[in-house]
């Protein structure tokens, strides 16, 4: 899952008592982290939060929470960018970057998310480290980079799908595991009994659990699919389906 969730509640914790008189930030988190805190925050009342990972898109987004005479600001999440430009020619993918700014002894937490595009890639970082990261980077790997604080507009792509078009039975989860991964819906059921699905990044162990638009589901071995459409019927009784695989 990539998280702790005891840990990760223990930090809430620890964060809710400094937001009492002032905003308070946990690290970079996962979807799967987020959903931890998110299914925790949402049983309080006293405090204001929200999710910020520098761009509307982020994958990877810091928790920001907020007294609750406080509105949550983007603004005030303490996240910078950093950009480093590379010749076109070469080609240095996210475990590069990754590796290389972890190799300076930090946590994966003050990372966010790493976008790469040609010539160029932009990182999201806790702002304090941003210097930091721009000026002990001269190359990823092989690669030499000119690092600098800041991002341009329009930003790289963060990631490419391949959409997939089809239609099962119903919107039950075995069914639309089963067509996402084009494998059996029996060997589809048998996944989701074992914990092998996750929907919006909590394990569902029910086939007959619904899905819905927009519902995220990682299927281990397979890939991570958005489910962008559901319906109409076909004239057989059947439902079109349409979703997009990560790649």
């Amino acid at each position: 899952m990539g998280y702790d969730a005891d840990l990760l509640l223990r930090k809430l914790e620890d964060g809710l008592r400094k937001a009492r008189g002032r905003p308070a930030f946990l690290g970079f988190l996962d979807e799967g982290g987020r959903a931890v805190l998110s299914e925790a925050l949402s049983r309080r009342r006293d405090v204001s939060f929200a999710f910020w990972g520098g761009f509307p898109e982020a994958e990877r987004a810091m928790l920001g929470l907020f007294p609750d005479y406080m509105e949550a600001d983007a603004q005030a999440f303490p996240i910078k960018a950093v950009t480093f430009s590379f010749r076109p020619a070469d080609k240095p993918g996210h475990r590069d970057f990754l590796g290389a700014m972890l190799g300076l002894g930090v946590e994966r937490s003050v990372v966010g998310d790493i976008l790469i595009g040609e010539g160029r890639c932009v990182a999201f970082v806790k702002a304090e480290l941003a210097p930091y990261f721009a000026e002990n980077l001269p190359k990823i790997g092989r690669v030499g980079v000119k690092a600098r604080l800041g991002a341009e507009e329009p930003l790289p792509v963060g990631h490419t799908f391949k959409e997939i078009k089809g239609v099962a039975a119903s919107s039950r989860l075995d069914c639309l595991t089963a067509l996402a991964a084009r494998i059996s819906r029996e060997k589809a059921a048998s996944m989701v009994v074992l914990g092998l699905v996750q929907v919006n990044h909590r394990e569902i162990c029910s086939p007959s659990a619904r899905v819905a638009e927009g519902d995220v589901l990682s299927i281990r071995g397979h890939g991570k699919y958005i489910i962008d459409r559901l319906g109409p019927l076909t004239q057989k009784g059947r439902l079109s389906v349409q979703c997009r695989k990560y790649e």
